[in-house]
């Protein structure tokens, strides 16, 4: 399918054959009929990619400082190659469509295949010619409302939002800063409230529509006298409130507001303007400001737009989804006139002429619709397009690994893909994403034979004989069993699976296969550090127990973010501690036999209990292990400090770029240029080893998640807690 994808590096922007997005849980699939450009906010987006680098890091001395932060700790290099693939990560422009409904993810009951809707949100609604859309950023359409007017509501929901927020009640008088699309939409939104409204503008052709649409008074700054001719239609009292839409540079807009409002006025920010207030004015007014949020409650909230957990109406009146719902009533009632706003319709085979036709001001232009040839839906969904194929004679090497990939994150695009493309004896056949933008990029950079959002493609490709999967942490266990069960060697980032459940069923599958079993491996990447070899060298000849302590500092991560979700992360210690119960494992080369954990008490703050927190283990050879895991340390001191102490002897290692080495008398200091997480070792011993050690690798596995499982439950009972492999397996391992 097409689709309008921005490249934040350069600017560029271009009309991409990428797959059509899966249908995930919690949403719906949508064949686009109509997409709305939003002026403002996209050719912001186009002017702030197409500055040099130095010219973006003048705009974000926010992300300039953690990147020297970060560089201090993890090496200039590893860092600078980060930074330069997030830049190089493409963007999927616009949030705001209209369509037809194709399929229903499993969850959802508001919709049903064929519903006419409307769609919202960043990420979702962009242009392209099929879609996926959570459940609370959908709305169905009355049967007198068409496409194009739909196409309008993310606009309509952000005008209405600014409206609400402005507390507004019949006859007062209000002034619209700004007549874009955003707008003219408020001064009818205003209108049709009973406010006696005042639309300003340097614009007089927009100026003349928001008399159309019912503004009272209308002013070019420049030509007019603005705040002589509002005292004039106040009497001189002001106006009761100020919308600003525009979008400004400076803070004239504001200025502007300020010397127009009443005494106790308000001033309500919509657009974008440099935030600098004058305190005298405000002080001798009494005025109040506030910036509107989008579209309302729930906007940008990952629970809300992505889960689909709604507020109640009792408590929250007007969320994001009701402001939408109420915009396309006042279409259907013929109270907002969408028509007059309509410039430009253009086909998304020519979406790229309207982006030239709106950065370099070639005509005058307020609503630009890009059009879809999508009126009569299609009812075969499995007939779309979900593979894109590159390179059909992509096998260079029979001897080489055939490697398939599922999962596009962060870590994916940053880490574990750079790092094999370093290995020996691969061949990249196929990438699968849920997203067609994600796997379509990766595909390319990365040369894949070819990108898909099925990842049942990969699975049942049958010249694919390896499968690495870095999915979200809750379909780990899934995709690892389908995995193995099509006699795939299986890589699976940390963690194994989130829940005993899971564990249990691994197990029994892993134990049912035939002896010639694929290999599996899990992330735990540390444990491949040249430094994490040289310290268990170090200690091989010890015939006492070790002592370690493994501190992390780990910092904040907020409550919304995905791995703090028990359903789909499980969490800090299941999602993270397990890389560190695994590095000890490793280094005293036995098994956890109980668990000993505890979390701050008393007022936590904003940290969850799992946030902070001490776990103590104890290993079959007698060995002690400390697990301190912090998330409220600064983010300029080091990440990671493990201490190894045994028999008048001590190893030190920090962020895995210097490690000490003490005995006697004698102290050796290994240093590294960057940081070595073992993440190249890691894949090369996976795809390349003769002696790949599958069952002790898989017992420690287990082990490994279950010590995670067992903190858990010692946090909630107080007490150490036995690790009992026979509780969990009727099989031995």
């Amino acid at each position: 399918m097409k689709q309008v994808i921005q490249s934040y590096k350069t600017g560029d922007i271009t009309i991409s054959d990428v797959p059509a997005p899966a249908c995930k849980a919690g949403g719906v699939l949508v064949m686009n009929v109509n997409s709305l450009i939003s002026i403002g906010t996209e050719k912001s987006m186009i002017e702030i990619a197409r500055k040099n680098l130095f010219e973006k890091a003048k705009a974000r001395p926010d992300l300039v400082k953690r990147f020297i932060d970060k560089a201090k700790k993890e090496g200039l290099i590893n860092v600078y190659k980060e930074a330069m693939n997030r830049l190089d990560e493409p963007v999927a422009l616009g949030y705001s469509s209209s369509g037809t409904i194709l399929k229903v993810g499993q969850g959802v009951s508001e919709f049903a295949i064929g519903d006419r809707v409307a769609c919202v949100g960043a990420g979702f609604a962009g242009h392209a010619e099929v879609i996926w859309v959570p459940e609370n950023l959908c709305v169905k359409l009355p049967d007198n409302v068409n496409f194009e007017e739909a196409s309008f509501a993310m606009l309509g929901g952000i005008a209405l939002q600014g409206v609400r927020l402005a507390k507004l009640t019949f006859g007062e008088k209000v002034a619209v800063i700004g007549l874009g699309l955003l707008g003219l939409l408020t001064v009818q939104l205003l209108n049709a409230c009973g406010c006696d409204v005042i639309g300003i503008d340097i614009d007089e052709n927009k100026v003349a529509l928001a008399k159309e649409f019912g503004a009272q008074s209308g002013l070019v700054p420049g030509k007019d006298d603005v705040v002589v001719s509002i005292e004039n239609f106040t009497k001189r009292n002001g106006v009761d409130a100020v919308i600003i839409t525009a979008s400004s540079k400076d803070n004239a807009p504001i200025i502007m507001a300020e010397n127009i409002c009443r005494k106790t006025g308000k001033i309500v920010l919509v657009g974008v303007t440099d935030i600098t207030l004058t305190r005298k004015t405000f002080w001798e007014k009494e005025l109040t400001f506030a910036v509107s949020k989008a579209a309302g409650p729930g906007s940008l909230e990952p629970t809300y737009e992505n889960k689909g957990y709604d507020y109640p109406v009792g408590y929250v009146r007007w969320t994001e989804k009701r402001n939408l719902e109420h915009f396309i009533q006042l279409l259907s009632s013929k109270k907002v006139n969408i028509k007059p706003l309509i410039t430009h319709r253009y086909n998304i085979k020519n979406a790229l002429e309207a982006y030239d036709m709106i950065v370099n001001g070639k005509e005058r232009c307020i609503g630009v619709l890009l059009e879809y040839e999508n009126e009569k839906p299609k009812t075969n969904v499995d007939n779309l397009a979900q593979k894109i194929i590159f390179n059909s004679n992509k096998l260079t090497d029979k001897k080489s690994r055939t490697i398939g990939f599922i999962g596009g994150g962060m870590f994916t695009k940053n880490i574990l893909l750079p790092a094999l493309n370093s290995v020996d004896g691969v061949n990249l056949k196929g990438i699968a994403t849920s997203g067609g933008v994600s796997s379509s990029y990766l595909g390319k950079k990365f040369n894949f034979g070819y990108c898909t959002s099925n990842y049942k493609d990969i699975l049942g490709d049958g010249e694919i004989d390896t499968v690495l999967i870095t999915t979200p942490h809750n379909m780990h266990a899934k995709m690892v069993m389908e995995s193995l069960q099509a006699g795939k060697h299986t890589f699976v980032e940390k963690p194994l699976c989130i829940n005993e459940e899971q564990i249990k069923e691994i197990i029994s599958l892993y134990n049912s296969l035939n002896r010639e079993k694929p290999k599996l491996m899990v992330g735990f990447n540390r444990r491949f550090s040249g430094l994490a070899s040289k310290a268990k060298s170090f200690f091989a000849n010890r015939n006492t127990p070790l002592v370690m302590v493994y501190r992390i500092n780990a910092g904040y991560i907020p409550g919304d973010h995905w791995s703090q979700d028990k359903e789909i992360g499980g969490g800090r210690i299941i999602g993270e501690v397990c890389h560190f119960v695994d590095f000890l494992q490793f280094i005293t080369g036995s098994y956890p036999t109980s668990v000993f954990a505890e979390a701050i008490s008393g007022k936590t703050g904003k940290y969850f209990k799992d946030d902070n927190i001490s776990l103590t283990i104890k290993f079959e050879d007698g060995s002690l292990g400390t697990i301190i895991y912090a998330a409220s340390g600064s983010k300029t001191f080091s990440r990671e400090r493990i201490e190894l102490f045994a028999e008048e002897s001590a190893v030190v290692i920090d962020d895995f770029k210097t490690m000490s080495m003490i005995k006697g008398g004698r102290h050796k200091v290994v240093k590294r240029y960057s940081q070595d997480m073992g993440y190249r070792n890691e894949l090369d011993y996976f795809i390349n080893s003769k002696n790949f050690e599958s069952g002790e690798l898989f017992k420690g596995y287990i082990y490994t998640t279950l010590a995670t499982f067992k903190a858990l439950e010692s946090m909630e009972k107080s007490g150490p807690i036995k690790i009992d492999l026979q509780k969990i397996s009727e099989a031995e391992l």
